[in-house]
């Protein structure tokens, strides 16, 4: 094998790919990623950790055709501190890859490439669905960090995409939040699936890395998705099992509602969780009363007591939470307000948008012991 390519894009192609190599493992093949250039003046680097497995085409003068595998982080550290010009790769026998730009030489070792895991094609019956890029980026960061990190929770770990006829919702949840995001889609074929919050995470990553504006398109089979993201390819295990029917969960009732400032709110939450955090479950209480939120915390390092003016409909109520949980939700919503709603002060607190329906958030309340 034999080629010469731009030093700068080799290492975007290898800070995309990198991202599927796996650091925990004890297959050494794995910490390695594989180098195949063509006759058609193409090299294609591959990576997988064998849950994520990540593809990235790029242009090269390719002198002889072949297979290579080098381990990843050796590899890309070299790459990136070479200097902006052409670099030339060789390989005689497999056993060992050379390196050279005009001052600079390196040889390293290679890896057996027989021992790299068959990624595989496209499954026969997979469907193609085409996303907006933006849109796509915007869902997971508003809906991945309710996923539950507990590998034992199974398919809570991921995030479940539901797609109708003319929209699409994709869904988290760990049993102490849910969030749930709605948007319009381009091509709906109805169909769900669940892929991994880590997963869905790094589509997200590789798409804000992408220059062109092209959409994600997305092949989906019965057992893994393709992701196709310009010259990238991102193939995911898709998640066994039945997801939770989450809108079993969500309250349809409400006795309280209070349209607050987010800002506000979000700021008066991270002032009184300086306190939260001394005690036990960063526990604060929120008393809704007349036109008030009155929020307060205390531990044996002290109390805080803050007051946000809200436009309220309903009971007055006394509620707690975890503070961390309403911070994460409040830092996914771009609105300038938001509706909380409440049932009572043991039931959970929907945030919805003051108009419309494109989020919903459940947060469980914690119980108040004598504050």
């Amino acid at each position: 094998m034999k080629f010469r390519c731009s030093q700068q894009e080799l290492t975007k192609a290898l800070n995309t790919v990198s991202k599927a190599v796996s650091n925990r493992t004890t297959l050494p093949v794995l910490k390695g990623i594989l180098i195949n250039a063509s006759s058609d003046d193409t090299i294609l680097i591959t990576a997988s950790d064998l849950e994520i497995s990540i593809k990235k085409e790029m242009k090269a003068s390719v002198e002889e055709e072949g297979s290579v595998v080098v381990i990843s982080k050796l590899f890309c550290d070299i790459i990136r501190k070479l200097p902006d010009e052409e670099i030339e790769i060789e390989t005689d026998d497999n056993k060992s890859l050379a390196i050279k730009t005009n001052s600079s030489e390196f040889e390293v070792i290679c890896l057996p490439v027989e021992d790299f895991p068959k990624i595989g094609e496209r499954e026969e019956e997979s469907q193609e669905l085409v996303f907006d890029k933006e849109i796509f980026k915007e869902m997971v960061r508003k809906t991945s960090f309710a996923a539950s990190i507990d590998e034992s929770k199974g398919v809570l770990t991921g995030i479940y995409t539901e797609i109708n006829e003319d929209f699409i919702n994709m869904v988290a949840l760990d049993g102490f939040r849910l969030a749930l995001v709605t948007e319009k889609m381009k091509s709906a074929v109805p169909s769900s699936f669940i892929i991994s919050s880590k997963g869905m995470n790094e589509i997200s990553k590789i798409a804000a890395e992408e220059e062109n504006e092209e959409d994600i398109k997305l092949y989906l089979g019965s057992k893994k998705a393709v992701f196709v993201i310009g010259k990238t390819e991102v193939i995911l295990r898709i998640m066994e099992g039945e997801y939770i029917k989450y809108r079993d969960i969500i309250p349809s009732d409400n006795l309280t509602k209070a349209i607050v400032g987010k800002d506000v709110f979000i700021d008066s939450i991270e002032r009184a969780s300086l306190l939260a955090k001394e005690g036990k479950n960063n526990l604060i209480k929120m008393t809704i009363e007349d036109d008030l939120i009155t929020i307060t915390s205390r531990s044996e390092e002290g109390n805080v007591k803050e007051e946000i003016a809200v436009e309220k409909e309903g009971n007055d109520i006394i509620i707690g939470f975890n503070s961390k949980f309403i911070i994460d939700v409040m830092k996914a919503i771009d609105d300038e307000k938001v509706a909380l709603t409440f049932k009572t002060g043991i039931s959970p607190c929907v945030v919805k948008p003051v108009e419309g329906n494109q989020y919903e958030y459940l947060i469980l309340p914690v119980r108040i012991p004598t504050m």
